[in-house]
């Protein structure tokens, strides 16, 4: 376990995990619930390092029941989902806060947005560096490197810094009339 990178604090049985304990892997995705026989088993909460998390049922470590909660607190339903869907747009924040006023745009659902790196894109679980093709989580942390089919993905669809002047700039003729 300790040579993947993976780290466990709870009870064992026969130098099995066993009991209730706390099971980390390497992307600090964190199981806090009860294991059986070295497996997930019981109820248990998968925590994500975004912040979202699963609560579920498991059976010698398979889920057997669960529910999924967004970072935001919004929670997945598998029917009659109406989050996010063509005819209702609007961010998480906005359907529990109300629309801001004309002319002051919600950019993400995290209201106001993270500040982007320069050069870089965020990509929902981090910001990623197109020149290293590397993602590193919001607290800096390595999460992947991203491959041909990520990258041209997050080139077309995530935010990116501001990296070019686009505001009034003035005609060159008025600058040297002054």
């Amino acid at each position: 376990m300790e040579l993947m990178g993976s780290s466990y604090d709870g009870d064992y049985n026969n130098g099995r995990m066993e009991g209730t304990g706390e099971y980390t892997i390497p992307t600090h995705t964190r199981y806090v619930g009860e294991m059986k026989d070295g497996m997930f088993h019981g109820k248990g909460v998968l925590h994500f390092p975004n912040g979202s998390k699963y609560e579920g049922t498991w059976e010698k470590g398979i889920c057997k029941e669960g529910k999924y909660t967004f970072s935001d607190g919004l929670k997945y339903k598998e029917t009659d989902w109406d989050y996010c869907d063509g005819k209702d747009r609007r961010f998480y924040s906005e359907r529990c806060n109300g629309l801001k006023p004309a002319g002051e745009s919600q950019l993400t659902d995290p209201d106001p947005p993270r500040v982007i790196p320069d050069g870089c894109y965020d990509t929902g679980d981090g910001f990623y560096d197109p020149n290293t093709r590397v993602v590193k989580g919001y607290d800096g942390n390595f999460l992947r490197n991203a491959d041909d089919q990520e990258h041209e993905w997050i080139v077309l669809s995530c935010r990116k810094s501001l990296d070019e002047f686009t505001g009034y700039c003035p005609r060159a003729s008025t600058l040297e009339e002054k």
